[in-house]
């Protein structure tokens, strides 16, 4: 017989099992050698799949941030073009109104009316004022050298308000601020993109039995995933 019988105490015939044990130890490392593999393949599926889970909620959050930047930084420079028109449209009337006055001045001054010049002067803008004398002290009605009216003295841009400028600037700065806001918005939202590949190179990699194949998927993903790793270190933070 093959297998060594003995007799138990009822007298039943029975078989050594000790002697079924394989006596070569290689033959164990073959067969645990699948499982050891197919566990490997289970840990590193399953820490692929723990990073891009976060990683795809921190760039979801972030460009739902990123989008909530690009939108107020959008409204404050719409303010303040808004603000500059009104100030832009404020400059020109009080250059309308200069004009009207300078004009009804030189009639009233030509027709010798010197009452009617007096109340021209005295309806005059106090920060106009200044000028309109320091013209009237060149002589201009004499002197060929002076300038044709008070309004084209060098100074006389001063008296009118100068903030349309620089909230023009303040709301072309913002506006840029908004813009980048904007692309970092969408370089999250790509990120997003790279993540559901690796998610879905990681997912079917575990249909396959071939390991080989499985190996070069996962290899795959993990690049992916530090490619998307990377940019989430290096962008900035909403």
């Amino acid at each position: 017989m093959s297998e060594r019988e003995y007799n138990d105490a009822s007298g039943t015939v029975g078989v050594d099992q000790s002697s079924a044990v394989p006596s070569d130890p290689g033959a164990r490392d073959r067969i645990t050698r699948p499982v050891r593999i197919e566990r490997w393949f289970e840990v590193t599926t399953a820490i692929i799949l723990a990073v891009v889970a976060v990683s795809t909620a921190w760039s979801i959050y972030q460009a739902t941030r990123w989008a909530g930047v690009q939108s107020t930084r959008y409204a404050e420079a719409a303010a303040l073009r808004v603000a500059s028109t009104r100030e832009s449209t404020l400059s020109g009337q009080l250059r309308l109104y200069d004009t009207a006055i300078v004009n009804n001045w030189f009639n009233a001054h030509f027709a010798g009316i010197s009452d009617l010049e007096d109340v021209y002067v005295r309806r005059m803008r106090p920060e106009f004022r200044p000028i309109f004398d320091a013209w009237l002290a060149l002589d201009p009605f004499a002197n060929p050298d002076a300038p044709p009216g008070p309004l084209f003295m060098p100074q006389y841009p001063s008296s009118l308000p100068d903030s349309a400028t620089d909230l023009d600037a303040q709301a072309e700065s913002i506006f840029d601020a908004g813009q980048e806001a904007r692309d970092l918005g969408d370089g999250y939202v790509l990120n997003t993109v790279v993540l559901a590949m690796v998610l879905f190179l990681t997912t079917i990699s575990e249909g396959f039995k071939w390991n080989a194949l499985r190996a070069c998927m996962l290899v795959l993903a993990v690049i992916l995933l530090l490619f998307g790793a990377y940019h989430l270190v290096t962008y900035p933070i909403a």
